[in-house]
């Protein structure tokens, strides 16, 4: 991929960070980011506009059959992934490079519910025997951010609802392109919101979604014991990030 390089923005316009950002996303064989697998992912690139100046696409060979229910979402059978994904080993070496190139160039990486897809990814880079971005950094999670900052809305949290409520476009969801490139839109978005609130620094801000995070699982945590869904003698909810 092309190395893209930031510039900063003017003080009373929104933070540095949103002159560029990475993107990612993956669609997979399922939910479990231990055991499934990579099906499709992204990479890319926006601008401060949203328009995308980089990107790259691919296709896996899982190695497993596709569930079903896993196809129906993101619409990739076993029967095409054998046919015309590459090997799984080669979409995660690549995946990963394009990742690193990003980080090493100081771009930060937006990934909604960002947990879910570096985690997926380290394990399957440790399954197939390549060196796993153990720490991304800095990356941005748009998920976390609106939950910081419109605390309180009622309605679901995910990607489609998010990006609707912001008048962020969202075609052909489930395709991990079309899901990084609104995912990216959508921390744009959240940068012009909220220009005078976020922190100024990606460092500051990476940090900060550590500990936004967390909190946001605590209280979930304490919702769900208070309505009967969760035991108070089970594990709380897994706040770390951006890596389980």
């Amino acid at each position: 991929m092309t190395t893209w390089q930031a510039e900063p923005l003017p003080l009373f316009q929104t933070p540095e960070w949103a002159r560029v950002v990475g993107v990612f996303d993956l669609e997979t064989t399922g939910v479990d980011v231990r055991d499934d697998r990579i099906v499709t992912a992204h990479v890319g690139v926006l601008d401060a506009d949203g328009h995308v100046i980089d990107a790259r696409d691919w296709l896996a060979d899982p190695g497993v059959e596709i569930p079903a229910g896993a196809a129906a979402i993101h619409g990739v059978t076993t029967a095409r992934a054998r046919a015309k994904g590459a090997p799984a080993a080669a979409v995660v070496s690549e995946v990963v490079e394009a990742l690193r190139a990003l980080f090493d160039a100081g771009i930060p990486v937006v990934a909604y519910n960002a947990p879910f897809d570096f985690s997926l990814l380290r394990n399957e880079a440790v399954r197939h025997g390549i060196p796993p971005i153990d720490a991304p950094s800095p990356v941005i999670d748009p998920l976390v951010v609106d939950k910081t900052y419109d605390r309180y809305r009622r309605g679901k949290r995910t990607l489609s609802h998010v990006a609707a409520h912001y008048a962020v476009p969202l075609e052909s969801a489930h395709e991990a392109c079309a899901d990084a490139v609104a995912a990216g839109r959508l921390a744009l978005a959240l940068a012009e919101r909220y220009a005078a609130w976020l922190p100024p620094t990606l460092d500051e801000l990476h940090t900060r979604q550590i500990a936004w995070a967390r909190a946001q699982a605590a209280s979930l945590t304490e919702y769900f014991v208070k309505i009967g869904r969760l035991d108070a003698t089970a594990p709380p909810i897994d706040g770390a990030w951006p890596i389980r």
